[in-house]
């Protein structure tokens, strides 16, 4: 099993978040675990939402304390 690639886009807001997710995405092998750390509340619904609707599974949405969230996802599609 291999560890997930860690993002850290605290201090970004949404579109940005979910595009820089999607962009760390496309550039790992289908299987791949990305984990995304934000601090924009907002995205921790739109960037779950976006990845769903790509065709993406969201493994967890939590918080971390703070302000800050923990999103990871798995890549399902190309």
């Amino acid at each position: 099993m291999t560890a997930d690639v860690r993002l850290d886009l605290r201090g970004e807001v949404c579109p940005f978040t979910f595009v820089r997710t999607r962009l760390c995405l496309e550039s790992l092998a289908v299987g791949a675990v990305v984990a995304v750390e934000i601090d924009h509340e907002p995205a921790t619904r739109s960037i779950p939402r976006a990845l769903q609707e790509w065709g993406q599974e969201v493994l967890e949405v939590r918080e971390l304390g703070a302000g800050t969230w923990l999103v990871r996802a798995r890549k399902r599609v190309e």
